[in-house]
């Protein structure tokens, strides 16, 4: 039987961060893959290192953060080893990132055709005279009306819903092997939501592409992943395929996470808050991050290292108590 092999593949991963307080475990024991052609979401709360985890696979941290420990390997080169010059010609060509905040990822000063330009000139074997004809059929791609008038366009003279789609058009430029998309659909309506998380599906489809999808929507997730990663303060603390974790999500976290989703048949009184925040990663942390908000707590969770269970095929969980 052939043995399939991650695209991406991240083992035992941490990484810290200095700060004027000391120094922050903003990620630690961070283990997930992804397959050609798959789907794979990731959720959480804000704060839970979901941005963190997408910059750090891309090589792109902030200089105060560092890997402690782990590997990261993407078609069998490791990113945590790789040199600039091999990361920089991964970036935009194989790997590629949709970011989350459009207006601070697009140069201020150049118009956006320019900047996608950019992107097809550096990685796409493609003639200079064709370059602008490409640029012109990605921005209708990703349904700009007037793609002409966006080519010429600098980002102030476009809406957020406008500059968010102006990067996913410079993502998909060079039909990466692996998409990463950080809220890919912040800032645009229902319609071109669905239409933008259709065409990354049909990328997909067509090219083998996978996809990390980070975001906040629970149905969104539900809709397009094949597997979620669900993210609690830098860890992962349940991994399983979607219907299964929709299903019977195992750990409690999961389950309130859930919980606190709207759906169409619910009613507003149903809806469950989470109780307590996020821990402060700058204080000394117990194995289990969760602990202080969980219902199921025992003093296991404060005095020994997590175990990851695999109740299910395919299907883990960080937790001494799972559901």
């Amino acid at each position: 039987m052939e043995t399939r092999i991650p695209l991406l593949a991240v083992k035992n991963l941490a990484v810290e961060f200095r700060t004027r307080a000391g120094t922050v475990q903003v990620l630690d024991h961070i283990d997930l893959h992804i397959m050609r052609g798959e789907t794979v979401g990731i959720v959480g709360e804000s704060g839970s290192g979901k941005s963190v985890l997408a910059y750090t696979i891309m090589g792109i941290l902030d200089p105060a953060g560092r890997i402690t420990q782990g590997h990261i390997t993407f078609g069998g080169l490791d990113l945590v080893s790789a040199d600039e010059a091999a990361l920089a010609e991964q970036r935009g060509r194989e790997l590629s990132m949709i970011f989350q905040h459009p207006r601070t990822a697009l140069n201020p000063i150049r118009p956006v055709g320019k900047q996608l330009a950019d992107v097809l000139y550096r990685h796409a074997n493609l003639l200079r005279k064709d370059i602008k004809g490409r640029a012109m059929t990605l921005l209708a791609d990703v349904k700009i009306a007037d793609p002409e008038r966006c080519y010429h366009a600098y980002p102030f003279e476009l809406s957020g819903g406008m500059c968010q789609r102006v990067l996913i058009a410079m993502a998909l430029a060079c039909t990466p092997a692996l998409l990463i998309a950080d809220e890919p659909t912040t800032g645009l309506d229902v319609v071109t939501q669905a239409t933008i998380m259709e065409l990354i599906r049909e990328l997909g489809l067509q090219n083998r592409t996978a996809t990390l999808f980070i975001t906040h929507d629970l149905g969104l997730a539900a809709t397009y992943c094949e597997r979620i990663v669900v993210m609690h303060a830098g860890h992962v603390v349940e991994t399983a395929p979607t219907k299964a974790l929709f299903g019977a999500p195992r750990h409690p976290y999961t389950a309130k996470l859930i919980a606190a989703t709207p759906r169409a048949t619910m009613h507003l009184h149903d809806l469950a808050a989470i109780p307590g925040t996020l821990p402060d990663l700058r204080s000394a942390l117990p194995p289990c991050r969760y602990s202080s908000r969980c219902e199921r707590y025992t003093a296991l969770c404060d005095s020994t290292p997590l175990q990851r269970l695999e109740p299910a095929p395919d299907h883990l969980v960080a937790c001494w108590r799972p559901l």
